[in-house]
C-alpha cells in the first residue's frame, strides 16, 4: 500500500464505522477539499477505507484536503437503509462543521465515490429532492458542487444487476414499501432521483465488468434529458479497480478532472 497514514480520525457518531479520516494538505489555505466515499458493495468485507487510502494520501500530497468518510455497511448493525445513508449525510455535515477550523473552502469541494460509494455520492447530491416523510429527509442538506462517480452503480431498481455485481439484495439498501412511501427508490436510487442538481462526471475503465460503462452511459443520457450537467469518460485498458488506483491509466484522468472541478472561481 502506498502513502501515509491519515492525520486525524474524526468521529461523527458512536458506532465504530462512524468516522472520517482527514488527510491534510500542506500550507495555510483556504484549501479545496475532496470528499471520498469508498466502494465495496456497501459492505466492509472488501476493505472499506483501505481500498482508497493510497488515493487519499496522493490527493493530499497534490494540495487538497481529503475527507475520507467511513460508514456502516450492510454487513454491520445499523447499516443498509436508512443507516448507511444517514452516515454519509452526517459525515458531510461534519465536514461543514469543521470547515472553518480546517480553513476549507466548501465552494471548491468535489465528492468522489467509487462503485457503491459512487451511488452514495450521487444520492448525497440529490438529497434536496427527498420528501419530508422520508427518514432520509434533511431540511438543508449541504450542496455538493461537483460529484465524480467512478464505476457507478446508479440504479437500485436493477435488482438483478446489483445481485450480479455484488451478490447483494437491493432491498437492504431501499427499505420496504410502506403507506406514504411506496416508491422505495425515490429517496435512495440516483436513477429515480433525477435531476440530481450537481455537476456530474462519470468515469469508467473500459474493462470494468463490475459496473460496465453501459450503466453509466444510460444514467448519463437520462440525467441529461432531465436537465443535469453530466459527462461520461471511458478510459481504455482499465478495470473496475484501476478506477481508484494511482498506478493506473485512470489516475491522470481523475487528477485532471478534480483539478478542473476545484479550480478557484469554479462554482
Amino acid at each position: 500500500m502506498h502513502g501515509r497514514a491519515a492525520d486525524e480520525h474524526i468521529p461523527y457518531g458512536p458506532a465504530p464505522s462512524q468516522f472520517v479520516e482527514l488527510f491534510r494538505a500542506r500550507g495555510s489555505g483556504p484549501f479545496p477539499v475532496v470528499v471520498l466515499l469508498h466502494g465495496g458493495c456497501w459492505a466492509h468485507q472488501y476493505g472499506g477505507l483501505r481500498q482508497i487510502a493510497p488515493l487519499a494520501s496522493a490527493l493530499a500530497e497534490k494540495g487538497w484536503m481529503v475527507w475520507n468518510i467511513e460508514y456502516r455497511g450492510i454487513d454491520e448493525a445499523g447499516g443498509g437503509f436508512p443507516g448507511t445513508y444517514l452516515d454519509v449525510a452526517q459525515g458531510l455535515q461534519k465536514l461543514s462543521d469543521e470547515a472553518a477550523r480546517l480553513n476549507i473552502d466548501l465552494s471548491r469541494m468535489v465528492v468522489v465515490g467509487h462503485s457503491a460509494g459512487a451511488q452514495l455520492a450521487l444520492w448525497a447530491a440529490a438529497r434536496n429532492r427527498i420528501a419530508p416523510d422520508s427518514p432520509l429527509h434533511s431540511a438543508n442538506p449541504i450542496h455538493l458542487p461537483t460529484v465524480i462517480g467512478l464505476g457507478v452503480l446508479p440504479d437500485l431498481g436493477d435488482a438483478d444487476g446489483i445481485k450480479r455485481a455484488c451478490g447483494a439484495n437491493a432491498a437492504v439498501l431501499t427499505g420496504k414499501p410502506q403507506p406514504g412511501s411506496m416508491d422505495v427508490f425515490a429517496d435512495t436510487s440516483p436513477q429515480s432521483m433525477l435531476p440530481i442538481g450537481s455537476r456530474m462526471i462519470l468515469i469508467n475503465g473500459e474493462l470494468d465488468t463490475v459496473a460496465p460503462p453501459a450503466l453509466a452511459t444510460h444514467f448519463a443520457n437520462e440525467a441529461r434529458r432531465a436537465g443535469d450537467d453530466i459527462r461520461h469518460l471511458v478510459v481504455p485498458d482499465a478495470s473496475h479497480y484501476d478506477e481508484v488506483s494511482i498506478d493506473s491509466p485512470v489516475w491522470p484522468v481523475l487528477l485532471k478532472t478534480i483539478e478542473s472541478a476545484t479550480r478557484a472561481g469554479v462554482d
